[in-house]
C-alpha cells in the first residue's frame, strides 16, 4: 500500500490556507475576554483597596497580609474546582513551585517596600521600567527578538504613561535597591508563568491552583511582620468593622478574577504584551479616580493617556503584523512556490503517456 503524501496547496490557495491557520473566532473572543477580565478585575480591586486602605476609608494598612488573604481565597477556589472535577491537576515538580512562589512573594514585598521608601514618581518610573526589563530578560533567556514597530510602540506607551503618572521623582539608596529587586522579580515572575505553562503543559488555572497555597502560607506567616515594618501597626489591634470585612471579602473575590486573568493573559500572549496592554489599567484607574474620588485631571494627564492609548494601538497592530509575517513565512517554507508549480505543470504537459490528476499533474496508479 502506497504511503499517503500530504496534499500541496493549489495555485492561488495561499489565502485559503492562511485563513485556515488563523485563530478561530472563538479563540479571538476568549482572548478579548481574558484581557477584559484582567482590566475590569484589576481596576475594581484597586478601587476597592483604595476605600479599604485609605485613612478616609477603613484604614486597613496591611497590604502584604491582604495579599495573603487574596491567595487563600484563590487556593480555596482551586481546591473546590479540582474536587468537583471542573479542573484537572497535572504534575509540576515541587521545587519549581517553591522557586516560583519565592519569586512571586519577593515581587509583592519589593513593590510594597518600593512604594514606602520612594516617592510616587520614582515608584511609577520603576513600574514603567518593567517593559524594557521584560524585553531584555526574554531576549537573554529565550532569544526572543522584537521588530522596530514593536520597539517604537513600547517607547510610545512608556512615554505616555510616564507623562500622565510621573510627578515628583525622589530616590534614596534603600528605595533604589528595593525598586530594582521589585522590578527584576516581577519581570521574572511574569516570564516564568508562561514558561511553566508551556514546559509542563498546564493550564493557567491549574498552575495558579498549585502556587496559591504555597504563597498563602508564606504570606500569612510573614505578612504581619512585613506590614509592621512598613507602617508600625499591629494586625491584631485593628478593629474589624462590618464595613471593613465587606471590603476585604470584595477585594478577595476580585483578586481571584485578577489572578486567574493574569495567568490566562500571560499564558495566551507574552509578558511584554501583558505589560504594555496592562497599562490600560493605569488609564482606567486615573479616569475612575477623577470620576469617583475627585482626583485632579490636568491637561498633562489627558495628553499622557491619549499618547499611551495610541502606543497600545500601535503595539497591537505591530504584534498582529508580526504574526501575519511569520505565518506567511511558514507557508512559503512548507509549500511549493508558484514558479515550482508552473515548471511542474510544463513538464507534465510534455509527458502524456499516463492519465493524470488535474491538480499538479500527478500520475494516477
Amino acid at each position: 500500500m502506497k504511503d499517503e503524501q500530504p496534499a500541496k496547496p493549489a495555485v492561488g490557495g495561499g489565502a485559503a490556507a492562511e485563513s485556515k491557520r488563523s485563530p478561530p473566532p472563538a479563540a479571538a473572543v476568549s482572548d478579548v475576554g481574558a484581557w477584559g477580565m484582567n482590566v475590569v478585575s484589576s481596576v475594581g480591586i484597586i478601587m476597592a483597596n483604595k476605600q479599604l486602605m485609605s485613612p478616609s476609608g477603613y484604614a486597613f494598612s496591611f497590604a502584604t497580609t491582604l495579599t495573603g488573604l487574596h491567595f487563600a481565597v484563590t487556593a480555596a477556589v482551586g481546591l473546590v474546582s479540582n474536587a468537583a472535577g471542573i479542573s484537572t491537576s497535572k504534575h509540576v515538580p515541587l521545587w519549581e513551585l517553591l522557586w516560583f512562589s519565592v519569586v512571586a512573594n519577593t515581587s509583592i514585598t519589593g513593590m510594597n517596600l518600593s512604594l514606602m521608601l520612594n516617592s510616587v514618581g520614582f515608584y511609577q518610573i520603576s513600574k514603567l521600567s518593567m517593559i524594557p526589563v521584560v524585553c531584555v530578560m526574554e531576549w537573554l533567556m529565550h532569544g526572543k527578538r522584537y521588530s522596530r514597530e514593536v520597539k517604537a510602540a513600547v517607547v510610545v506607551v512608556v512615554l505616555g504613561v510616564g507623562v500622565c503618572t510621573v510627578t515628583d521623582v525622589k530616590v534614596n539608596a534603600k528605595g533604589f535597591i528595593c525598586a530594582c529587586v521589585a522590578v527584576l522579580s516581577t519581570s521574572l515572575q511574569q516570564i516564568s508563568i508562561g514558561s511553566l505553562q508551556k514546559k509542563y503543559s498546564v493550564g493557567s488555572f491549574e498552575l495558579l491552583s498549585k502556587t496559591a497555597p504555597i504563597q498563602t502560607i508564606s504570606l500569612l506567616i510573614l505578612g504581619p511582620f512585613i506590614d509592621y515594618y512598613l507602617n508600625g501597626k499591629i494586625l491584631i489591634k485593628y478593629h474589624f468593622s462590618s464595613g471593613a470585612m465587606a471590603f476585604i471579602m470584595l477585594s478577595c473575590l476580585l483578586a481571584v478574577f485578577c489572578n486567574v486573568s493574569q495567568y490566562l493573559c500571560i499564558g495566551r500572549f507574552s509578558a511584554v504584551s501583558f505589560q504594555v496592554l496592562g497599562h490600560m489599567k493605569t488609564v482606567c484607574v486615573l479616569t475612575l479616580g477623577w470620576l469617583l474620588f475627585d482626583s485632579e485631571m490636568t491637561l498633562k494627564n489627558i495628553t499622557g493617556m491619549l499618547l499611551a492609548i495610541v502606543g497600545m494601538i500601535i503595539y497591537s497592530w505591530a504584534v498582529e503584523n508580526e504574526k501575519r509575517l511569520a505565518m506567511r513565512a511558514a507557508l512559503t517554507k512548507s509549500s511549493m512556490t508558484e514558479e515550482e508549480i508552473r515548471l511542474l505543470k510544463d513538464g507534465a504537459a510534455a509527458d502524456i503517456s499516463l492519465p493524470r490528476d488535474i491538480e499538479l499533474g500527478q500520475n494516477k496508479d
